[in-house]
C-alpha cells in the first residue's frame, strides 16, 4: 500500500512533541497531561490514517475529516517550533560572552506573559484534536500496519575476511550460489546474482563464505571485492573495483574515460567474480553504465530467465500509457526492481486509470508513480510545486527548502540532515521526476517536465498556491505563496491574502529575473505572516530591509540573491536564531554584514558578496553550526577572518573571483570536517610557500581522515604557486 501524505505529517508531529525542551516547559508549567493527551490522541489517529486516506475518494465526510486533521498538525507544529525558537533565544542569552546589552536585544519583554500564551495555545490544540479524535469513531476506520522503508544510515566499509568455522547453517545456501556461478553457458557474460533481505540477516556473510571457498578462487582468475554503501557514484565504483583488482595504480586524480578505459584492460578476457557488498540504490541508468562497462570478461553464466507474465503486464501498462515516453520512463522507473507479478498487476488494474482523461492526458500513469512513493518523499515532491514551471532548480536549494519546511527527519543524531536530503533529491531523480540534469561547480542542476509540474500542482492538496492576479481566490488552508510577478506586487496585500496568518513559504522568484520593489508589501508580509519559515526576495529592488524582519522567529531560510540595490542589513536581522540558510550572493551594494552574525546560531549554509575589506573575527568564525560557506564577488574583499577554527562542522568552502584577495588565514587548517575547497578567479591570492613558514594555506590544511577529499580550482596563481599546491592537494587525497 502506498504512504500516506499525512502519515508523515503526522510521524513529524508527534517527533517534535516529543522533543526533550517541550517536555521540560511542560513539566516547569504544569502542562504535561495536555501533552500526554495530544499525543496519545495523535497515535490512534495515526493507527488509522492509511485507511481513511484509501477511502477519503469515496467518503467525502473523510476527506473533510482528513483536512481537518491536516490543519491542527501543522497548527501543533507551530507551537512545537515556538517553543524550540524560545530555547535557541535562551541559548544565546545565557552565552558566557554576552553583555547586558545583548541580552536586553534578545530578551522578551515580559517572560509571564509568554507562558501564559503558549499554555494557552497548547490547551487550544489539546482541545482541537480531542475533537478530531472524537469523530474518527463514526466511519468505521480500521488500524493497519505501516511498513516503512529502511532509512539507509552510514555503515562501515566491509572487507571479505570471513572465519567460515563460526559461521552454521549457511552450508546450503553457499553450495547453491557456486553451483550456479560454476556453470559456465554461452551467452551473455555479465551475470548478476542478487542477495536480498533486511538488514543483519547474514547478507554479507554470505556472500563471504562464497568469495572465500577454494572451489571459487579455482575456476575464476580474479576476485573482486567492493564495498558501495550509500552513495552509488559510478566513477567512484571504478575505483573501488580497480583497487580490489590490486594493479598498483593510482586513480583519484582520472577522469571518468580514464577510469573506464583502465577498467575495461584490467578485465578484458579474465573470469572473474565481482561481489558488491553493501548496495542500496536501484537506480537503472547507473546499474546499466556499470553492466556495460564490466563486459568484456570471459564467458560467465547465464542471465535468469524472464517472466513471460511480468513481459505481457508490462505490455499492457505500456498500451495504457498511450505510448507516451515520459509516462512509460516514470512508471517503469517505479517497478524496474519488482519481480512480484502482484505489485504489476496492481499498476495495470489500478482505479485511476479509470478517471476521465483528456485527449492524450497522461496525468494517471503520473499519479500512479506519485502514489508509489514513500511518505516522506511525496512531501518534498509536492513541494517542488512552489516554483514556476521551466524553473531550474539545484539539489543544494531543494535540500535546503526541505529542511526549512521540517521535510528531512533523522532518527540518527550522527547523521547529517543535509546528506538525508541529497538522497531525497537522488531518490526522486532515480524515479525521473526530475530531469536536464547539469552539474557545475559540485551543484546539480536539474528541470521537472511539465507534465510532472502538473502533478506536483495536483498533489499539494490546497496547500501551495502561485499567485498571478491580485484577484485570484486562495484558499484558507493555503500555506505556501509563490509571486511569479513581484515586480507589479501593490503595495498592500490582495484582498484573497489577507485571510491567511499561517502562511509558511514566501517566494518572490520572478520568471524575467525582476524581484520585489515594494518595500511596504514587504512590511505587511514581516507582521502578517509569523509563521514564516521560507522566504525569497531575490533580484529585489529595495536599499534596505525593514527592521522587523527580526520578528520572524520561525524564519530558517532568507534568500536576497542578486538584489544589487540592497545596502544594508538591519542587526535585527540576528535575532532569527532559527535561520539555516542566508543568501546574499550578487549584493553588491551590501557595505557590511550585521555586526551580531556570530549570534546566528543556527546557521547552516552562508553565501555572501559584500563590499568590506576585511571580514572581522568574531562574526562568521563564531557560526559554530556552518557546513557551507560560499564567498563570490567580494571585489574590495583582501582578507578572510582570522577564527575559522571555530568552523568544526564547514564541509565545503568556495571562494570565487574576490580580486582583491591577498592571502588565506592560518586557521583553515583547522577545518577538520572540510570536503571540498574551491578558489577561482582570485589572481591576487598569494599561494607561495615561504621558506620557514606554513603560509601556503591549501598546504596547511591537514585533514584527519582519508575521506576528506580537497578539490582545488585555482585560477590566477604563479605557475610554480599552482605546481605546488596542486601536488600537495594530491597527496591528500590518496
Amino acid at each position: 500500500m502506498a504512504d500516506s501524505f499525512l502519515f508523515n505529517v503526522a510521524e513529524s508531529v508527534l517527533g517534535k512533541l516529543g522533543c526533550l525542551a517541550l517536555q521540560e516547559f511542560s513539566l516547569a508549567w504544569g502542562l504535561e497531561s495536555d501533552l500526554e493527551k495530544i499525543k496519545d490522541n495523535l497515535k490512534v489517529i495515526k493507527a488509522v490514517l492509511l485507511d481513511a486516506e484509501q477511502q477519503r475518494s469515496q467518503n467525502p465526510q473523510i476527506e473533510v475529516w482528513l483536512e481537518n486533521l491536516k490543519e491542527v498538525l501543522y497548527d501543533a507544529e507551530d507551537v512545537v517550533d515556538e517553543f524550540e525558537c524560545e530555547v535557541l533565544r535562551r541559548q544565546v542569552v545565557k552565552s558566557g560572552n554576552t553583555t547586558r546589552k545583548v541580552r536586553r536585544f534578545f530578551s522578551r519583554s515580559n517572560p509571564l506573559t509568554f507562558r501564559f500564551t503558549m499554555g494557552h495555545k497548547l490547551k487550544q490544540i489539546r482541545e482541537t484534536v480531542d475533537e478530531v479524535a472524537a469523530l474518527k469513531s463514526k466511519f468505521g476506520l480500521t488500524e493497519r500496519i505501516f511498513y516503512r522503508n529502511i532509512n539507509h544510515g552510514e555503515r562501515q566499509m566491509t572487507h571479505s575476511f570471513i572465519d567460515a568455522s563460526n559461521v552454521i547453517g549457511r552450508e546450503q545456501a553457499r553450495n547453491d550460489i557456486i553451483e550456479t556461478l560454476l556453470q559456465c553457458v554461452d551467452g551473455e557474460n555479465v551475470s548478476i546474482i542478487p542477495i536480498v533481505g533486511i538488514g543483519g540477516i547474514g547478507k554479507t556473510t554470505l556472500a563471504k563464505l562464497v568469495y572465500n571457498d577454494q572451489r571459487i578462487a579455482t575456476h575464476f582468475e580474479l576476485k573482486l571485492w567492493v564495498c558501495v554503501s550509500d552513495v552509488f557514484e559510478l566513477d567512484e565504483v571504478i575505483i573501488k573495483v580497480l583497487d580490489s583488482a590490486s594493479t598498483g595504480q593510482r586513480y583519484t586524480d582520472m577522469g571518468i574515460d580514464q577510469l573506464q578505459i583502465t577498467l575495461r584492460e584490467a578485465l578484458n578476457g579474465k573470469k572473474y567474480l565481482l561481489i558488491l557488498d553493501d548496495v542500496w540504490s536501484e537506480n537503472p541508468r547507473k546499474w546499466g553504465e556499470l553492466k556495460t562497462l564490466l563486459m568484456g570478461g570471459a564467458d560467465g553464466r547465464q542471465q535468469e530467465k524472464q517472466n513471460p507474465n511480468l513481459k505481457r503486464i508490462g505490455e499492457e501498462i505500456v498500451r495504457k500509457c498511450k505510448g507516451v515516453p515520459l509516462a512509460v520512463i516514470t512508471l517503469g522507473s517505479l517497478l524496474y526492481s519488482v519481480t512480484d507479478e502482484r505489485e504489476w498487476e496492481f499498476i495495470r488494474d489500478n482505479e485511476i486509470w479509470k478517471l476521465e482523461q483528456k485527449e492524450d492526458d497522461i496525468l494517471p500513469a503520473l499519479r500512479l508513480s506519485y502514489e508509489h512513493l514513500p511518505s516522506y518523499l511525496k512531501r518534498c515532491f509536492a513541494y517542488c510545486s512552489i516554483f514556476p514551471k521551466d524553473y531550474i532548480m539545484d539539489d543544494i536549494e531543494l535540500v535546503y527548502l526541505w529542511m526549512a519546511n521540517g521535510l528531512v527527519q533523522c532518527s540518527n543524531e550522527n547523521q547529517e540532515l543535509e546528506d538525508i536530503g541529497f538522497r531525497y533529491f537522488k531518490e526522486l531523480c532515480s524515479r525521473c521526476f526530475f530531469q536536464d540534469f547539469a552539474e557545475y561547480g559540485g551543484v546539480v542542476k536539474c528541470k521537472m517536465h511539465d507534465l510532472i509540474h502538473d502533478l506536483a500542482l495536483s498533489v499539494t492538496q490546497n496547500e501551495c498556491s502561485m499567485v498571478r492576479t491580485s484577484t485570484q481566490q486562495i484558499p484558507k488552508s493555503v500555506r505556501h505563496i509563490s509571486f511569479p510577478y513581484p515586480q507589479s506586487l501593490p503595495n498592500d496585500l490582495p484582498k484573497s491574502l489577507q485571510n491567511l496568518d499561517r502562511v509558511r513559504t514566501i517566494c518572490c522568484e520572478s520568471e524575467r529575473k525582476e524581484g520585489i520593489s515594494s518595500e511596504a508589501f514587504i512590511k505587511t508580509c514581516f507582521s502578517r505572516f509569523q509563521y514564516l519559515r521560507f522566504l525569497n526576495l531575490s533580484y529585489s529592488r529595495f536599499e534596505v530591509l525593514p527592521k522587523s524582519i527580526g520578528n520572524l522567529k520561525h524564519l530558517k531560510y532568507l534568500n536576497l540573491w542578486r538584489s544589487r540595490t540592497i545596502q544594508r542589513l538591519p542587526n535585527s536581522i540576528c535575532k532569527l536564531q532559527s535561520l539555516q540558510v542566508l543568501l546574499l550572493y550578487g549584493c553588491r551594494s551590501l557595505e557590511e554584514l550585521p555586526k551580531d552574525i556570530k549570534y546566528m546560531i543556527n546557521l547552516r549554509f552562508l553565501w555572501i558578496t559584500t563590499k568590506q575589506k576585511y571580514l572581522p573575527t568574531g562574526g562568521i568564525g563564531c557560526l559554530k553550526s556552518l557546513r557551507f560557506l560560499f564567498i563570490s564577488w567580494c571585489n574590495n574583499l583582501e582578507c578572510l577572518f582570522e577564527d575559522m577554527q571555530g568552523l568544526k562542522k564547514l564541509r565545503r568552502l568556495i571562494i570565487r573571483y574576490c580580486s582583491s584577495l591577498k592571502s588565506l588565514p592560518q586557521s583553515i587548517k583547522c577545518l577538520t570536517a572540510l570536503e571540498t575547497l574551491c578558489i577561482e578567479g582570485c589572481e591576487n591570492l598569494d599561494l607561495t610557500i615561504e621558506e620557514g613558514r606554513r603560509q601556503s594555506i591549501p598546504n596547511s590544511i591537514q585533514p584527519p581522515k582519508t575521506r576528506v577529499r580537497i578539490l582545488a580550482k585555482i585560477s590566477g596563481v604563479s605557475t610554480m604557486a599552482y605546481s605546488r599546491i596542486y601536488q600537495q592537494l594530491k597527496s591528500y587525497e590518496s
